[in-house]
């Protein structure tokens, strides 16, 4: 298979903090502090033939292990989750017809899907694509559906093949929340498992095997949890236009849903006035663990409408790994110049483009995405902002202190509050979680997520791997770029390791920098960090799920506001509440040179930016950021007239100083333009008539070490 390239060279040592392997997630106390998702539901569908009442090769038979794992996983998932049984090949006189409804799906009881199961006694054939059949229909009508197939052995009823009926029940996804089916093989092999394969493909959901009893508690308890913990999707449902021409109508300050196809193009209309950044997010949603590639992704472009169309920004997310599908964001802006004379700077009808790319191997269900319109109003008259900030300071002491317990979001709209800390989690193979910090003008984030000393399978140990990723976002679910050499993604094989990212100082001109990592941090408010681990963690972990330590620091005196000289204010504890100090503390400049006492750590630089831990603390400074968003801004514009340039004071000198040496420069506006046609079509080029620019249009899909290999666009 093909895998991802291996990790780049390292700038400085790797020191690992070895964390003690945290507990199997199949108790109650982690898993139920998660609310139990509105928009979905699960039905387990267990194979009650004879062969089950055989040996599981530990003592006892295959249908009492199965008793145990579906205890499991009911103890495991959230209070009240819509949950049901059904069980077929139970020794009623018609064997093929032999499927029953043992518990009907409705706020979670355990203790009637335990009984039920209880009840189960296995001595009848296996009519796998009827219990499929009958299990859809057990489900609500609409939201996420998952059917749980749990089976030792290949159906004995001839047609309709559960492939089939699988394939037909899940359809393409239209809906965006349709029928996802997982399988779970209890010790098969030969054509059992590829049947059971080929029912998880078809049905757009994920097979695990389970060749003992202790997997089978293990990968019941990993798939149930998905269903429950899936991205839980907010806003208003619209159908995106197929061309231009017919492009959906959205308006900023709302959210919305949408689904999108293989290679499918998404159009949206917005208007804009002609002084406010806007920023438009889309978040895609495809079911955790279906098969990708790594060009797979969306890509999305911003641009004016009119005869001659101007793209104002553009840009991709990609897996950039091909175990498996998890979500993806990306984003693009429309930031007025200090002029208003660009063409992006006109009030009017804009057009947002949302492009899938799919390889033919992939999963063909469609997406569910969610977008999100936002518009920032300009500021008040007279106001002179702070400069520019693009530098990461200098190492904040380790952030140190017991974990405290926590389960974070499956999505931005669900996020789990944190503050300047530590704290704990669980991560689940194909699951991302979702962190929500504020950040104020003048601050910055630094974060890490570190991974345990996981025990692996035996049969895994050396061989299997998978990987451990973290990406950053900025109001308006900007995706933040961070420095060259600071890690967002490492493979990963059982031993301890961190990956994290971090921002520069929070600063209203940081909009206009071209080019840098800088440019989406340019708004206070809440700042949110997304932690994955890899799909293939299902063939090497022990432990249901894995543990994780995340260390967040928010770092330098938080600013009254974005203007020049803005005085400092009380500053926040860890959960980011306000908390008085003095006033003199800090140098109340917007430098982010915070004090250090009080638990306030100061700025951190690019290649220390990561350094947290435990006693000797995680230090990272690997080469060759490897982050799933990957993109090309076409920022416009130079600086307003009498703002702080680039790292300078109002006139360009040093931050807070005067004048040193000549003014910032100005930032030549990037376009590339399109020239559309009244049908809506859209003609790449410079129209003859129109005003010469310099155009650029680019995408990189750096690997680990920095190499151009990722695929897409």
């Amino acid at each position: 298979m093909d895998r991802r390239p291996p990790p780049g060279r390292w700038a400085a040592a790797l020191l690992l903090v070895c964390l003690t392997a945290l507990a199997v997630l199949t108790g109650t106390s982690t898993a139920n502090a998660a609310p139990a998702a509105s928009d979905g539901s699960l039905i387990m569908v267990l194979d009650s033939s004879g062969s089950m009442a055989g040996p599981d090769g530990s003592g006892s038979t295959r249908i009492a292990s199965a008793r145990s794992a579906v205890g499991s996983v009911v103890d495991a998932l959230p209070d009240g989750y819509p949950t049901g049984l059904r069980v077929y090949g139970a020794g009623k006189p018609h064997g093929c017809d032999d499927t029953s409804l043992a518990q009907p799906v409705t706020a979670l009881d355990r203790t009637a899907v335990k009984d039920a199961v209880a009840a189960v006694r296995p001595k009848g054939d296996t009519p796998t694509a009827l219990a499929l059949t009958k299990a859809a229909d057990d489900l609500p009508a609409t939201g996420r559906r998952t059917i749980l197939l749990i089976s030792d052995g290949e159906s004995t009823c001839g047609t309709p093949k559960p492939c089939d009926v699988a394939a037909k029940l899940a359809g393409d996804g239209s809906s965006g929340l349709d029928l996802r089916i997982d399988t779970v093989g209890f010790q098969v092999k030969g054509a059992a498992r590829q049947e059971l394969e080929c029912v998880a493909r078809a049905g757009h959901g994920a097979y695990y095997d389970a060749p003992d009893a202790a997997s089978l508690v293990r990968q019941l308890v990993r798939a149930s949890q998905l269903s429950a913990d899936a991205y839980r999707l907010s806003g208003t449902r619209i159908t995106g236009g197929d061309t231009a021409a017919h492009a959906a109508a959205i308006s900023t300050g709302s959210q919305y849903l949408d689904t999108i196809g293989p290679g499918e193009t998404r159009w949206y209309a917005v208007p804009l006035d002609a002084v406010s950044t806007a920023d438009l997010s889309v978040t895609a949603a495809p079911q955790p663990g279906v098969p990708v590639t790594y060009g797979d992704g969306v890509e999305l472009k911003l641009g004016t409408t009119g005869e001659y169309s101007y793209t104002c920004d553009t840009q991709s997310a990609h897996f950039g790994q091909d175990e498996g599908a998890m979500t993806l964001t990306g984003a693009v802006s429309r930031v007025p110049t200090a002029k208003h004379t660009d063409d992006c700077d006109k009030a009017g009808r804009y057009l947002l483009s949302v492009h899938r790319t799919s390889a033919p191997t992939s999963d063909p269900g469609r997406w569910p995405v969610e977008l999100r319109a936002e518009a920032e109003t300009p500021l008040p008259a007279g106001t002179t902002p702070a400069a520019a900030r693009t530098d990461y300071g200098t190492a904040p002491a380790p952030v140190t202190g017991t974990p405290k317990d926590l389960v974070g979001g499956t999505g931005f709209n669900d996020a789990a509050r944190v503050g300047t800390g530590v704290w704990r989690d669980h991560l689940l193979p194909g699951q991302t979680r979702y962190y929500k910090v504020k950040v104020g003008w003048g601050q910055q984030l630094s974060y890490t997520a570190e991974f345990a000393n996981e025990p692996v399978l035996d049969d895994a140990s050396g061989t299997a791997d998978t990987f451990v990723t973290t990406s950053a976002f900025a109001p308006g679910r900007l995706p933040v770029e961070s420095a060259s050499d600071v890690r967002g993604e490492r493979s990963y094989f059982g031993k301890p390791l961190s990956v994290g990212l971090g921002t520069v100082p929070v600063t209203w001109t940081n909009r206009w920098v071209t080019g840098d990592a800088a440019d989406s941090v340019h708004s206070a408010g809440d700042y949110w960090i997304a932690v994955g681990l890899g799909p293939d963690a299902a063939r090497l972990a022990k432990n249901a799920a894995v543990g994780v330590i995340l260390r967040v620091a928010v770092t330098g005196d938080e600013l009254a506001g974005p203007q020049y000289h803005a005085p400092t204010l009380a500053r926040r504890d860890g959960d980011g509440a306000p908390h008085r100090t003095d006033a003199a503390a800090g140098s109340g400049s917007g430098s982010g040179s915070g004090s250090e006492s009080d638990g306030v750590l100061g700025p951190v630089t690019d290649t220390d930016l990561l350094a947290a831990g435990t006693g000797g603390a995680v230090a990272l400074a690997g080469v060759g950021v490897a982050l799933l968003v990957h993109g090309a801004r076409a920022r416009r514009g130079a600086y307003p007239p009498g703002s702080p340039g680039l790292h300078g004071g109002p006139y360009g000198g040093p931050y807070g100083g005067p004048p040193a040496g000549p003014p910032a420069p100005t930032l030549t506006p990037t376009r590339q333009e399109t020239r559309t046609s009244p049908d809506g079509t859209a003609h790449e080029g410079t129209p003859p008539d129109a005003p010469t620019r310099p155009q650029t249009q680019t995408q990189t899909q750096n690997g680990f070490d920095g190499t151009d290999h990722r695929g897409g666009a």
